[in-house]
C-alpha cells in the first residue's frame, strides 16, 4: 500500500520588532496671558527651535497662586486671546486643562495630569530668567523637578545659577510685558507690533483694559 505524502503548508511567522519610540518633546508655557503678546511667541519659538521640541503648549491658568483674581479678566477671555495669538503656527497649541480643573493652578498638578494622559511625552516647562530664583517657593517643587525639565530664558541682570536643574536658552531681547500693554490700552496708546493684530482687534472690540481696572 502506497503511503500518501501530505504536504504541510509552510507557515511564515512575522516577528514584529518592538523598538523604543523616541518620546515627543513638548514645551509648556503657563501664565495668565493677560493679554498674550509677541514676547510670549518669540520665547516659545526660540525654545522650540533651540531644544528641538515637537510642540509648545500655551496653558492659561485658571487662578494663579500669586495674583489677585480681582485684578485680572476672566479665564475664558484670556483663553480666547491666547488662541488668537498662536494662529498660523502648526507647532503651537493651547490647552484649557487648568480652566477645566478649576481652583488654584499649580504647575505640579498640571504636569502630573499631562503625564497621566500622555505618557509618551517628555515635558519642558518654560520660565523667564527672573522666575528661576523663585523656584524654591513653587508648590511641591522638589517633586516637580523630577517630572519636568525647567527651561530658563536668559535675561540681563539675572544669575544663571539655581539649586534646581535648569536648561538655559538665549532669546533676543524684546522688552514687552502684559502690564505694559494694559497700561497703553488704558492710556489710549497703540499696541500694534506688541501683540498680534487679531489680539489687538479683540481687545478693542471687547473693550478690555480701557478703564484701568486690570492694570496690575
Amino acid at each position: 500500500m502506497a503511503l500518501k505524502t501530505v504536504k504541510i503548508p509552510e507557515v511564515q511567522i512575522q516577528v514584529d520588532l518592538v523598538h523604543d519610540q523616541p518620546r515627543r518633546k513638548v514645551g509648556l508655557m503657563g501664565g495668565t496671558f493677560n493679554p498674550p503678546h509677541l514676547g510670549h511667541l518669540l520665547v516659545a519659538e526660540q525654545v522650540l527651535s533651540q531644544l528641538g521640541l515637537d510642540e509648545v503648549i500655551f496653558i492659561p491658568d485658571n487662578k494663579p497662586p500669586h495674583i489677585d483674581e480681582k485684578k485680572t479678566i476672566s479665564a475664558q477671555t484670556r483663553l480666547e486671546m491666547t488662541k488668537l495669538s498662536i494662529q498660523g503656527n502648526p507647532h503651537f497649541s493651547v490647552s484649557d486643562i487648568e480652566l477645566k480643573r478649576g481652583g488654584v493652578s499649580y504647575t505640579y498638578d498640571t504636569v502630573q495630569q499631562l503625564r497621566r494622559e500622555h505618557p509618551e511625552n517628555e515635558y519642558y516647562f518654560i520660565i523667564g530668567g527672573d522666575m528661576v530664583e523663585y523656584l524654591s517657593t513653587w508648590y511641591k517643587i522638589d517633586e516637580l523637578v523630577k517630572i519636568v525639565n525647567f527651561v530658563g530664558v536668559k535675561r540681563p541682570g539675572y544669575q544663571l545659577t539655581s539649586p534646581y536643574p535648569v536648561l538655559w536658552v538665549d532669546v533676543p531681547g524684546f522688552e514687552v510685558s502684559s502690564s505694559l500693554i494694559r497700561q497703553k490700552v488704558a492710556s489710549g496708546c497703540s499696541i500694534r507690533y506688541l501683540v498680534r493684530d487679531e489680539v489687538a482687534d479683540f481687545i478693542k472690540e471687547e473693550g478690555l483694559y480701557q478703564d484701568g481696572s486690570s492694570l496690575q
